[in-house]
């Protein structure tokens, strides 16, 4: 069983949204601050300032109606879950790990990935896509194609 199975998604309704849209607004004010969350039965919650800023995330990501879920930056996914995490199929998955193009391990027969890795790897298709696009406006505007 998968260590990710734990994080699963939280979907919110549409009142859960305009609760989040609000409460995101007033944090946002405050993510650079320890929080002190006061509960129902007294107690008082200091939190630190990063879990602030993530609240903000959390909150701004819900308001807009996503689904949120948390993944330790050291979990490991299956073949699968990395497959569904870049929207690809897990046989593409396969062969983007066998060309090593996102290291892996084996647990017995299984494939396991770090979600760092995965979102390494995310990311530096992101960066290489960004660069692509800024290349071929610049060759565009050099040639006058009017774009």
């Amino acid at each position: 069983m998968s260590d990710l199975k734990a994080y699963d998604p939280v979907v919110p309704t549409e009142a859960e949204a305009r609760i989040a849209e609000e409460s995101g607004r007033i944090l946002a004010g405050h993510a650079r601050e320890e929080l002190r969350v006061q509960l129902q039965d007294g107690q008082t919650l200091v939190l630190p300032q990063s879990v602030a800023r993530l609240l903000t995330h959390i909150l701004t990501e819900m308001a807009e109606g996503n689904a949120v879920t948390m993944i330790p930056i050291h979990a490991e996914m299956t073949t699968q879950e990395a497959a569904d995490f870049l929207n690809v199929s897990r046989p593409h998955l396969i062969s983007l790990l066998e060309k090593r193009e996102i290291p892996f391990h084996k647990v017995g027969t299984h494939r396991r990935v770090r979600f760092q890795d995965v979102r390494d790897y995310k990311d530096r298709l992101t960066a290489n896509r960004s660069q692509a696009l800024d290349d071929l406006a610049r060759v565009s505007q050099e040639l006058g194609m009017g774009y």
